[in-house]
C-alpha cells in the first residue's frame, strides 16, 4: 500500500469483533512459531479486564497494528519472571 492509498487512519479500542483480523495479523507476524497467537478467549479476557489497554490501529478500516497490555505491580514486574508468571498463567489475574 502506498501512502496515496490511505484514506483513513483510526486508533480504536480493540473489540472482540476484531479478533479474526487480529489472529491473521499475529499469524503473519510470527510465521516461524505455529499457533503463536492469542486465542479468542484470551482476547475476550483482556478486553473484559482492561479494555482501555487493548488498542488497534486501522488503516482504511483494516487492522494494521495493535497493542495488548495489562498492568502489574511494580514489585512483581521488577522480579525475575516468565511470561506465564507475569500473566497469571495466561489468565491475566495479575492485572
Amino acid at each position: 500500500m502506498d501512502i496515496q492509498d490511505i484514506q483513513s487512519i483510526e486508533l480504536e479500542y480493540l473489540q472482540l469483533i476484531d479478533y479474526q483480523e487480529l489472529k491473521k495479523a499475529m499469524i503473519l507476524a510470527y510465521p516461524s512459531m505455529p499457533e503463536a497467537y492469542w486465542k479468542e478467549s484470551h482476547i475476550a479476557t483482556l478486553i473484559e479486564r482492561f479494555p482501555e489497554g487493548q488498542v488497534v490501529l486501522k488503516i482504511n478500516g483494516q487492522l494494521a497494528g495493535c497493542a495488548l497490555s495489562i498492568r502489574v505491580m511494580e514489585t512483581t514486574a521488577n522480579k525475575p519472571h516468565t511470561y506465564e508468571e507475569i500473566t497469571g498463567g495466561y489468565t491475566f489475574s495479575t492485572h
